[in-house]
């Protein structure tokens, strides 16, 4: 395997021909496994938005064979990394990658719906807030009453940061992309939630500093 330059991810990503290999995801996938476990359906359609490079798509629909996994990316190496993480896992439940854009009020997938579940792993912090903001709308649209939105990372409290690493995170952010950085969950998230029809179910804090965060459709 070699490396390849950081990119969105904001981390070096060894490779071998299209698969991407994530340090981060090695790190904390058994975490968020155990953490979804107990907060997240078990059957029915899984919807994966920012996929990445395909790894926690696979570990998850491994722990999860009576859920329909479909997971994509936006971005065109990801989704080539999780097409080669799809083939060679070789899980029934497992399909994709979309190319969802969660800016976009069509997401392409509503002929799926509704979802039992919607999943974003890394993704708010290192996009737009106009991220953010589609993907609560999508989850909105999309889930069935009672469906669950899982979201996992960094995340800010009531106006401050959890962790002096956070903070120093969301400065790189931001200095990287103004439009990026720490969300905070009750002065950003929340009010997000209540605007979809979401109530916020569990706050489960996690390795790192990271957050946990499951709501669900009212």
């Amino acid at each position: 395997m070699t490396k390849t330059p950081k990119e969105t991810a904001l981390e070096n990503r060894a490779h071998d021909g299209a698969k991407l290999f994530s340090p981060s995801t090695e790190r904390n996938r058994d975490a968020i496994r155990d953490v979804f476990l107990k907060t997240m359906p078990q059957k029915g359609r899984i919807l994966e938005i920012g996929g990445g490079t395909g790894e926690h798509a696979v570990h998850l629909a491994r722990a999860l064979p009576d859920a329909e996994w479909r997971t994509g990316d936006p971005d065109e190496k990801a989704r080539a990394s999780i097409a080669a993480w799809i083939a060679d896992a070789g899980l029934s439940n497992l399909s994709g990658p979309h190319a969802i854009d969660v800016t976009q009020a069509d997401w392409g997938v509503e002929d799926r719906a509704p979802f039992a579940g919607i999943v974003s792993i890394n993704m708010i912090h290192i996009a737009p807030f106009a991220a953010a903001k589609g993907l609560f709308a999508g989850a909105g649209r999309l889930l069935a009453p009672g469906g669950k939105l899982f979201l996992y990372g960094p995340f800010s409290r009531k106006g401050a940061h959890t962790a002096p690493s956070n903070e120093a995170f969301d400065a790189s952010l931001k200095a990287r992309d103004p439009r990026w950085g720490v969300r905070d969950l009750e002065r950003d998230i929340l009010p997000l939630a209540q605007e979809n029809g979401l109530s916020l179910d569990a706050v489960v804090e996690m390795p790192a500093n990271n957050f946990s965060v499951v709501f669900t459709k009212d």
